[in-house]
């Protein structure tokens, strides 16, 4: 698929419009308890990734794979890409697999607002990690994100806990639980960036859709006997079958095929209208409105996000291109 730069951008909008969705979705569930709504997504998302990814895979041939494998490797590679040999691979089909399992109970816990905020600190933990493992050096744009999004993030927290106290309808229990589960999403998919930097360093290709398949085959083995007994009635099951489709699976093919285009920092920022649009999503279609310490707390976060990135960009454009031998 060939594409120009402002079709990348609207596809990558579609992308994360596609993947906004799951809030809402989830609010329209009617008997699908908590690790049944993971099972049934996951393993939706898995049967969708079985017979897209060998399609996909016909249609953008990549470099002949020359790496000795054995005869099942080189079966699961030739379709799907999987690389059953890697340990890389398999510790971010773990990441994924943490990410899917831990993001649909903490949307059964809490506000749809604050799990999608809570995700977006993704990039500042990845950022963080690469600090700590990797040495990498962070520039002062960065540390001020990371101080003002976590100001962002207490006072979002600790007006609603404040609010908790005063007011015995509010279960504090699950806004703890749900806290904690959406803050497993972003720190895993710090993890799982770490871990494939690293190894396409060392000269190890990870393809990240093959490992969102193994994540979401992951995640359904695991959920499946915590979801028994079954109580999804049909219209809950067509719904996760929707977000395992059109909210994971598509969008995860067509945000490869547009990063291909977009430079990183373009990806980044364009993935933070996920947030927008889920809260919006959830306010319009399910009628939960966000309260004020979450637009103000979230505004923060967002704030401090967009500038970092744009800060960030900015400083990349400014420095020169240093010509290499061949002349490029």
């Amino acid at each position: 698929m060939n594409l120009t730069h402002s079709r990348a951008v609207w596809l990558m909008v579609a992308v994360t419009l596609m993947w906004s969705t799951a809030g809402v979705v989830s609010r329209q569930l009617e008997s699908a308890a908590r690790f049944e709504v993971t099972f049934w997504r996951s393993a939706f998302t898995a049967l969708s990734l079985l017979v897209l990814l060998p399609l996909w895979r016909r249609a953008t041939p990549g470099p002949a794979d020359r790496q000795a494998r054995s005869p099942l490797g080189h079966w699961l590679h030739r379709h799907w890409g999987l690389l059953p040999e890697s340990a890389a691979f398999w510790i971010s089909g773990v990441c994924w697999s943490v990410m899917f399992t831990a993001f649909m109970l903490a949307l059964t816990f809490t506000t749809v607002a604050n799990v999608l905020i809570i995700m977006a600190l993704g990039p500042l933990f990845t950022a963080l990690l690469t600090r700590l493992v990797i040495g990498q050096a962070l520039p002062w744009r960065t540390w001020a994100a990371i101080v003002a999004a976590g100001a962002g993030i207490v006072y979002m927290y600790g007006s609603q806990f404040l609010a908790a106290f005063g007011d015995t309808s509010i279960d504090t229990a699950s806004l703890i639980i749900g806290s904690l589960a959406s803050l497993c999403v972003p720190v895993a998919g710090a993890i799982n960036w770490t871990v494939v930097q690293r190894s396409r360093s060392h000269g190890e290709s990870i393809d990240l859709v093959p490992s969102v398949l193994l994540g979401a085959v992951i995640s359904s083995l695991v959920t499946l006997p915590l979801a028994f007994p079954f109580q999804a009635t049909g219209p809950d099951i067509a719904w996760l079958g929707l977000l395992g489709l059109a909210q994971l699976a598509i969008p995860c093919v067509l945000s490869v095929v547009c990063a291909r285009v977009l430079k990183a920092p373009e990806v980044s920022l364009l993935a933070l209208l996920e947030v927008i649009f889920g809260i919006l999503l959830a306010w319009l279609g399910a009628g939960e409105v966000p309260g004020q310490p979450v637009l103000l707390g979230g505004t923060v976060v967002i704030g401090a996000l967009v500038i970092n990135e744009l800060l960030g960009w900015r400083a990349r454009s400014a420095v020169p291109r240093i010509q290499s031998l061949d002349g490029t």
